[in-house]
């Protein structure tokens, strides 16, 4: 077979490189680590701060996998927490992990000491270091300048916190309904007794303005306070019991005697619904000690994260591979209260019955890897997440973009929702549900919302189906909030292609054969945005011309990319986009000159850091890979399809170097485990190539051994086991493999191939080998 001469590392620069792929940490940088591995727990590998430093935008607070409240410290970042500030303002019930723009934030709470003077908490906040700070799964502690120290935990429902303030007469804890880190609109404080505090806070904006949600909120503390107040704007009010406020600064203190019991504990108990259903949440989920609940959340989170146990692998990979696996179960959150209310997105009461209702919905960054990773590993709440998209529908009338809460913000470009609800049709999670679902997606597919509407759904559909692409229009003005499709014409055009092409594959499987040919052609609607002359993918206008800068390293016309990223974005048809770039040939050569495959050989880490990510928001106006966003996640899993396999190790491999066990240790926005995903996916070496199908390429695994804990109802077999013995820097090219013995020539496994698996085995070697290198050998084309 033909082989890229490939350089032999000698001497430091092959120490370097082999440290690289095994997940060493090369650059110097911030070290706040997790607790040291006490008794083997996977929680201890866990380490929460990565990510909270250089935009990942993760939180270091406690939650429990997919809970409701995600209790976390804000420093005054825009997201909340910023490893870089040493001073917290308060800790807030709502947070999203790796989000990009402010958002959730709600009743920031702090203790304090003395008088309460003053109401903004960006004054009255509290210094604190990182020398007296730690966090683990469903776990946080501070020491704060004031002396008092800090603690956190979480159930579902519920945010505990145990405060140890010095010995005073004047310990308070300051309940801040009027800011937060999205717009609050108004808010209304009520002190019931004297150990209950209610809150109704009602917000909006993610990124911009939104329709309003409201939170609902009760504190129950463990002993009575001695005296209270309110706060409106300027203004303390002691004694007073209740206070509203529109656009200001609104709150409640409470005040307690700790000179000789110095601890005071408190339990917030939230709802999308209702005051009765915060009422309920505490009552059902409240009532225990901060240590009860404490080693409730550990338990859980342990029992999480050994559904796959890694084995072999440096001590910084296995760091870096169980905090992403631990992001990754962050989101979606439970929408719905302990007696199954919740607010669906027409802003009225509904009641879920044999399901959990779930909410927020980052689709364009989560189909792409997340969804699959929590099909495999947690299909009981991937069934219901999706029955809560399709409830969305159900109730609001359209399918949801991006949506936060109770309502739809309209961020993001494309169609998202197609490939996520496809994708749980593949997996086997919508049986009973497949035909409201294609309802759905059909009626997505082929139209547009209504205009007084809240979402924009595919916004340029109306051009798309008579034209086959999505015009950039330039300067066009925004119909309604959010991100327009508009503005990115030509990525919008191949997100709806992708769309098409897993939407094509449903109807076909539910018997409606003339919906998939139609769906079938328009994935190929990618060719539309073509351009000859410049070999790359390009904007049109309105007129159908093609527009903006021919340059294909600028992103006029994509969003949050280029066409040199975007133009391996054609996962439903991989050999058609082959062709029009001229062959397999051609596209080795562009895909070696877009990874800089010649420099990532020679020193993949540095490759990663300084050629691929030059910020954490570098993604425009580049030629080369950039694994921090999502248009390029499935890019190094092209090589599968142009039959060099290898080069797809060498280029994940590289990337996963920048996973590192700091707070500087994520590749960009974690959005809502995203980004955590591809790290668990590409580290096991199996990655869902084609999003919204049952397809998963294969790459050799990081580690010597993956046991994989499936769950029966969905996988009969119970379990998966990938191995790749011997695996490491220099021995990282597969030879050979095996599924359940039986020889593995292909570089892909579908679904049923897992299900009717127990293990997925590999040879590898110090040199490329010839497998997978065969064209029936790689992921097919959709039909």
């Amino acid at each position: 077979m033909h082989r890229t001469p490939r350089p032999r590392l000698r001497g430091p620069a092959a120490v370097l490189a082999a440290v690289a792929l095994l997940g060493g940490v090369l650059l110097p940088g911030a070290t706040a680590e997790a607790a040291p591995r006490s008794d083997g727990r996977l929680t201890d590998l866990v380490n929460p701060f990565i990510g909270t430093q250089n935009e990942g935008n993760t939180y270091p607070g406690a939650s429990v996998p997919f809970g409701m409240v995600q209790l976390s410290p804000d420093t005054g970042h825009n997201t909340g927490y910023d490893y870089g500030e040493n001073h917290i303002r308060g800790f807030s019930s709502v947070h999203l992990s790796g989000v990009g723009c402010g958002l959730g934030g709600d009743l920031p709470t702090l203790p304090t000491t003395g008088d309460v003077t003053e109401t903004d908490y960006a004054k009255y906040a509290a210094e604190f270091s990182h020398d007296d700070e730690t966090a683990s799964p469903g776990y946080y502690q501070v020491g704060l300048k004031t002396g008092i120290e800090a603690e956190l935990t979480a159930t579902q429902r519920t945010g505990v916190q145990r405060y140890t303030f010095p010995a005073t007469d004047k310990a308070n804890v300051l309940l801040n309904a009027g800011q937060s880190l999205h717009r609050t609109l108004s808010s209304e404080v009520e002190i019931l007794d004297s150990r209950t505090v209610r809150t109704a806070i009602t917000g909006s904006g993610f990124c911009q303005d939104t329709k309003p949600y409201t939170l609902y909120t009760v504190t129950r503390f463990d002993r009575p306070f001695t005296t209270s107040g309110t706060w409106n704007g300027d203004t303390v009010t002691e004694g007073s019991e209740k206070s509203t406020a529109a656009d200001a600064r609104n709150g409640a203190w409470l005040r307690f005697d700790t000179t000789e019991d110095r601890t005071v504990e408190a339990t917030t108990a939230l709802s999308y619904v209702d005051a009765e259903g915060a009422a309920l949440n505490l009552r059902a989920e409240g009532g225990r000690s901060f240590d009860r609940v404490r080693r409730a959340a550990q338990r859980t989170w342990e029992d999480r994260l050994e559904g796959v146990k890694a084995k072999g692998g440096s001590d910084e990979l296995r760091r870096t591979f169980y905090s992403s696996l631990y992001r990754s179960f962050l989101a979606p959150n439970v929408g719905s209260d302990v007696d199954g209310r919740y607010t669906g997105w027409d802003q009225k009461k509904h009641r879920a019955k044999s399901f959990t209702y779930y909410q927020n919905w980052s689709l364009w960054d989560t189909y792409r890897t997340q969804a699959q990773l929590l099909s495999l590993l947690a299909p009981r709440e991937s069934r219901d997440m999706a029955i809560s998209v399709l409830r969305i529908d159900a109730e609001s009338g359209w399918l949801p973009k991006w949506g936060y809460g109770t309502v739809e913000t309209n961020i993001m470009t494309g169609d998202p929702v197609t490939p996520f609800l496809t994708n749980a049709y593949q997996q086997g999670l919508l049986r009973g549900y497949e035909e409201q679902a294609y309802r759905a997606l059909k009626k997505n597919a082929d139209g547009v919302p209504p205009a007084g509407s809240a979402p924009v759904g595919r916004e340029a559909n109306v051009q798309y189906l008579a034209d086959g692409f999505a015009p950039y229009i330039k300067g066009r003005q925004h119909a309604k909030p959010g991100d327009s499709d508009f503005d990115h014409g030509a990525s919008a055009t191949l997100e709806y292609a992708l769309a098409d092409g897993m939407l094509a594959e449903m109807a076909r499987d539910l018997g409606h054969d003339a919906d998939a040919a139609r769906y079938e052609a328009r994935a190929r609607n990618y060719r539309k945005i073509f351009d000859p002359s410049t070999g790359f993918f390009r904007a049109r206008d309105a007129s159908g011309a093609f527009t903006g800068p021919a340059d294909p390293a600028e992103s006029e016309g994509f969003h949050e990319g280029t066409s040199w990223q975007y133009q391996w974005m054609v996962p439903q048809d991989i050999p058609g986009m082959v062709d029009l770039i001229g062959g397999k040939d051609a596209a080795n050569q562009r895909l070696d000159s877009f990874f800089a495959y010649d420099k990532l050989l020679a020193d993949p880490a540095k490759t990663a850091r300084e050629v691929w990510v030059n910020g954490p928001y570098a993604y425009y106006n580049a030629d080369k890979y950039n694994p921090q966003n999502e248009p390029d996640l499935i890019a190094p899993y092209t090589y599968l399809s142009t039959g060099r396999p290898w080069k797809t190790t060498d280029v994940v491999h590289a990337a996963l170097t920048l996973f590192t066990n700091g707070p500087t240790g994520m590749t960009g926005n974690d959005d809502l485990g995203t980004m955590s995903a591809w790290m668990v996916l590409s580290s096991i070496g199996v990655f869902p190539v084609q999003p919204g199908t049952d397809t998963w390429g294969l790459s050799t695994p990081a580690f010597e051994r993956v046991d994989i804990r499936l769950d029966r109802r969905y996988y009969p077999r119970g379990a998966l086991t990938v191995s790749a013995p011997g695996t490491s820097a220099t021995d990282r090219y597969i030879q050979s493999a095996r599924l359940d013995g039986a020889p593995q020539a292909r570089t892909y496994l579908t679904t049923d191939d897992i299900r009717s698996a127990r293990s997925l085995s590999f040879t590898v070697g110090d040199e490329p080998s010839a497998w997978g290198t065969s064209p029936e050998d790689a992921p097919p084309a959709l039909d």
